[in-house]
């Protein structure tokens, strides 16, 4: 077999991601509510830094600016960050609205167009 598996979490990788330091309650099924630090997002999915109590292919719901509640899982876990992919991929519109509403604010920043 040449070329190996095509995951399409792969693919997802390579989405463009935007820096965020955005604090969120996630509902999980079996722990409750779970404190999350997100500190990168794409529209795919994001990434968190922290401690943890969650492992890879554990499913949580999140409620987001803009596009509400979601749900994600678990695709990897390292050290204390670890990377979700959402349920579905959000549309680009929406996403840019979610960035410029989770991204911190630098002074004088204009809001383009």
């Amino acid at each position: 077999m040449l070329g190996g598996a095509q995951l399409s979490v792969t693919d997802l990788r390579r989405a463009a991601r935007h820096p965020v330091d955005y604090p969120v309650l996630a509902e999980h099924r079996r722990l409750g509510d779970v404190h999350l630090l997100i500190v990168n997002l794409s529209a795919n999915g994001f990434m968190i830094q922290g401690e943890s109590p969650l492992g890879r292919g554990e499913r949580v719901l999140i409620r987001l600016p803009v596009i509400g509640r979601i749900e994600a899982h678990v695709i990897w876990v390292a050290d204390d960050r670890a990377g979700f992919q959402f349920e579905r991929i959000v549309r680009p519109d929406l996403f840019r609205q979610l960035v410029e509403e989770m991204q911190p604010r630098a002074r004088g920043r204009r809001r383009r167009g």
